[in-house]
């Protein structure tokens, strides 16, 4: 019998259980008393938060990484982002991945006319004495690394905050940074 779990990924933590290297990071079993071979279904880097689905069982990690299911996310940018902005990154933009350049896949990209309120970020990102920041959603099929940050800097609007709000239909709603609810089954659709 398999478990499946939706976690609101807090900043400050790598989206893994075991790290080997000589630094001491933050990692998902200090958040919930997960079973055993318990997997993050996708990754968000150490500076990225929000909604990460774990699971035990490997065919579902694997069907809900594919470029069938949509990932959202609510990222704050450095400065006011313009419609031209967002009408690149909406066609796809030129990045970096593994030493080679990409364009990215078309997408789904809007600014937003709201501030999300996603509460206090565990790091200070900056105040207002620095300029102003806006939002947009950005809305992609495929997940190279980090690629949502190089989207927006490519177009001169570099990333500040990043949280992923949806997978499919699941939403982040009004889980807590750190809050883990364990569930039946996903039930993602594409």
């Amino acid at each position: 019998m398999h478990r499946h779990f939706i976690i609101h990924k807090p900043y400050g933590y790598l989206s893994q259980f075991i790290y080997e290297l000589k630094r001491k990071k933050r990692l998902l079993g200090e958040l919930y008393d997960f079973p055993e071979g318990t997997m993050a279904i996708g990754r968000l880097d150490e500076d990225s938060e929000g909604l990460l689905l774990l699971t035990t069982d490997g065919k579902e990690s694997e069907r809900i990484r594919s470029k069938k299911v949509e990932k959202e996310y609510f990222v704050q940018v450095d400065g006011l982002i313009t419609q031209e902005a967002i009408e690149k990154i909406r066609v796809g933009v030129e990045i970096g991945f593994n030493g080679t350049k990409y364009i990215t896949k078309p997408c789904k990209a809007n600014a937003l006319e709201f501030v999300p309120d996603f509460g206090p970020r565990g790091k200070k990102i900056r105040d207002e004495r620095h300029g102003p920041t806006s939002w947009a959603s950005i809305t992609v099929n495929e997940g190279k690394f980090r690629q949502v940050r190089k989207m927006t800097a490519a177009v001169g609007f570099p990333t500040l905050r990043l949280v992923r709000v949806r997978i499919g239909n699941v939403n982040l709603k009004n889980l807590q940074a750190g809050e883990v609810i364990e569930v039946e089954n996903f039930q993602i659709e594409s």
